[in-house]
């Protein structure tokens, strides 16, 4: 009788503790520390950039502040290499990733998404003396043009996969590979079309052409670690709520249908 009322008190003592395990939430974390902390890197026009003052802005930027606003915290920035990003969030440096994060399956092993919260694909920029004998990404699947991407993203994947015959080089950062193409060192670069489409404007013109239809398709999404089913709740349902508010609608035209915050890098 004593072992079957000692086995009840154990049995009522995990009925406590457990749910208080199971609620244990980086969504708790934030709210207890007052801070929310967003890893990005800042180099993704017009996601995360650096302006002239030194100071990150963009499209993610400003989802970001409005996240914190809505959960009554200070926002802290994260600036981190994108090499390093999913490790630094796995161990805890930040709390989620906002970084032009494409929502891969090879990732979502790793780490947890929210739902897309914008949806991309990659295009091409092409040396001008291409223009007309290159049309899509077909046309580049020979040995004889060098193609260039950034190093880990979606877009040397999409070279490597689609465009394997090819002379791949890849890049640290963006702005090189945009360069090495206006400079006449490689054929194509292959990236997001949001930032082709602003390097296009930007230096493009005259020099290079846009290939502006995407031939992939590619999800953005909000990271987290595995484990939060209260942070990726909550993140669902704030995207729910600035969607239907008119609130994503004007930071949306604030980064990809005016120009005016150029004038912020110049």
């Amino acid at each position: 009788m004593k072992q079957v009322k000692l086995l009840l008190a154990c049995l009522l003592a995990l009925c406590v503790v457990l749910p208080g395990i199971a609620s244990a939430d980086t969504l708790d974390d934030i709210l207890q520390r007052g801070k929310l902390r967003v890893g990005m890197e800042p180099g993704y026009m017009p996601f995360e950039m650096t302006n002239k003052k030194g100071e990150i802005i963009g499209f993610d930027v400003d989802m970001a502040k409005r996240m914190a606003k809505a959960m009554g915290v200070e926002l802290e920035l994260v600036s981190t290499a994108w090499d390093g990003i999913i490790p630094a969030l796995i161990t805890n440096k930040f709390d989620v990733i906002m970084s032009g994060m494409t929502l891969t399956q090879e990732r979502n092993m790793k780490i947890s998404f929210a739902s897309p919260y914008i949806v991309i694909g990659q295009s091409i920029l092409i040396d001008k003396k291409l223009s007309g004998k290159v049309k899509s990404y077909k046309e580049l699947n020979d040995k004889k043009y060098k193609v260039a991407s950034k190093l880990g993203t979606t877009g040397e994947q999409a070279v490597k996969r689609m465009i394997p015959n090819a002379t791949y080089i890849s890049f640290e950062t963006e702005q090189e590979g945009v360069m090495d193409l206006l400079n006449g060192k490689v054929d194509a670069f292959v990236y997001d079309l949001p930032f082709n489409a602003i390097a296009y404007a930007q230096k493009g013109q005259g020099k290079v052409e846009l290939l502006d239809h995407p031939f992939t398709y590619e999800p953005l999404a909000m990271a987290v670690n595995k484990g939060n089913p209260d942070f990726l709740n909550w993140l669902n349902n704030f995207m729910n709520q600035i969607r239907n508010d008119g609130t994503y609608d004007k930071i949306y035209a604030k980064w990809f249908k005016s120009d005016e915050w150029l004038k912020e890098l110049q």
